[in-house]
């Protein structure tokens, strides 16, 4: 009977525990309207920092580029699904790379690297930001992007979160990913050429789907597309598309780029010198198409993108401006309350504590007439259409990108906060309004660049 009546004791004593401890973990979430927010107030003071470069270079367009190897050299958890376990992949169906195009005129010069990784990790960023000292790249100047493949290398995250994501930490990984972007970056300003460029664009709504609330919602059915012609004849791509690269199921353990891999091939395949990849705006869009596996899935998907790239009637509009400017802004926010039911978030001490303390960015990159911005998120295809009109009219084709080396988890249409699904609640970690939010963002620096 004392031993009942300990139990009890020891039970109720653990509960008042909790009941005393849930104030300093969970809140409830803050709805207030973000334009009445500091953080407002702090995006308005950094837009106003941005100043356009309006001249045009005598000097031609220059570039470079160059890809390595970043296949471990042996077996690797795997980043992108948890029902993996984080095991180390089986077999290697495709290497996976570190791609740079390095481009510049006699005013400036940038990079970009993207990756054939689930994200680019904020840990490995911060390392090549050292690395890139000693050779006088500012970070500020590197545009980055990943192909958000679910099937490549782990344990690159740190924290509770980065075990979630990739699996275990593992300091050798997040080395040899920093000193592969270094390298890749070192080879692509090595011998940089003469080059004009030129904006493709298309379009493909057979293969991209809204995974988030299906044909309710809207789809980003276009594919955008960076060409570089040089003074030699080479043929530069760098292409960007909603899908999620996620053909690729979770019960397959193999080591591949998925769909974008596969892209990149047949781009190089057709004629093109060096082909890239970056997701693009990838929050709520996935891909579409069936066949008789995965493979076989991957090779039809290509099929789709690469016919719809081609077809006569894509725009290819050449660019007569040698403007290139790079920027990388600061994107405040309101404190991170991840959710855990629709109205209740965990503690920003709490939420750092899990996940890190990244101060997130977006990168931007103009070359002529067309504007790259990259997002730390994955940020939704829904969003995209009102944007892109936006640019348009300003004298601007837009590019957005997921994944610029920071993460702040999925922004959704704010239509969507109230419902309880994965993206808006599971991976929704700064708060209402963000659609709406980031929209504003990005028409700001539009303006900024158009006045």
């Amino acid at each position: 009977m004392r031993f009942i009546l300990n139990t009890i004791k020891g039970i109720g004593v653990f509960l008042l525990l909790i009941l005393l401890l849930l104030p300093f973990l969970i809140t409830t979430l803050d709805r207030t309207p973000y334009q009445q927010m500091p953080y407002y107030q702090e995006w308005k003071q950094e837009i106003g920092t941005l100043t356009a470069d309006t001249s045009v270079a005598s000097d031609p367009l220059r570039i470079g580029w160059a890809k390595v190897n970043i296949t471990p050299e042996v077996p690797r958890s795997m980043a992108g699904y948890g029902k993996r376990s984080f095991k180390p992949y089986e077999s290697v169906n495709d290497s996976v790379f570190v791609r740079a195009l390095f481009i510049s005129n006699v005013r400036h010069q940038s990079v970009v690297v993207a990756s054939d990784l689930l994200i680019t990790p904020p840990s490995v960023v911060a390392l090549l930001e050292q690395k890139l000292k000693a050779i006088d790249i500012p970070l500020g100047n590197v545009f980055f992007g990943a192909t958000h493949t679910h099937s490549s290398v782990g344990g690159w995250g740190g924290k509770i979160a980065g075990l979630l994501f990739a699996g275990s930490y593992d300091e050798k990984v997040v080395e040899d990913l920093a000193e592969a972007m270094f390298q890749a970056v070192l080879m692509a300003r090595r011998n940089p050429v003469t080059a004009q460029v030129s904006y493709r664009e298309a379009v493909d709504s057979v293969h991209v789907r809204n995974r988030l609330v299906g044909p309710e919602g809207s789809i980003d059915p276009e594919i955008r597309s960076v060409e570089f012609t040089t003074e030699r004849g080479q043929k530069i791509i760098m292409a960007s598309y909603a899908a999620h690269s996620t053909i690729l199921s979770a019960s397959n353990m193999i080591l591949s780029r998925d769909f974008p891999g596969a892209l990149v091939d047949t781009l190089e395949q057709k004629g093109y010198d060096f082909a890239m990849y970056m997701a693009g705006a990838v929050g709520s869009m996935g891909p579409q198409v069936s066949g008789s596996d995965d493979l076989d899935k991957i090779s039809r998907q290509v099929q789709g993108i690469d016919a719809a790239m081609f077809n006569p009637s894509s725009k290819n509009v050449k660019q007569t401006s040698n403007i290139v400017q790079a920027e990388t802004l600061k994107f405040p926010l309101r404190e991170p309350t991840p959710r855990i039911s629709m109205d209740l978030g965990l503690r920003s001490w709490v939420f750092r504590g899990m996940f890190g303390d990244y101060e997130p960015n977006i990168k931007v990159l103009r070359i002529g007439n067309i504007l790259m911005i990259g997002m730390p998120a994955d940020f939704s295809g829904e969003l995209i259409p009102e944007l892109d009109a936006y640019a348009k009219n300003k004298g601007f084709d837009l590019i957005v990108t997921s994944f610029n080396g920071g993460y702040i988890g999925y922004v959704t249409h704010d239509k969507y906060y109230n419902r309880d699904l994965y993206e808006t609640v599971i991976m929704n970690w700064y708060g209402p309004y963000n659609g709406a939010y980031t929209q504003e963002i990005i028409k700001d620096i539009v303006n900024r660049f158009a006045e």
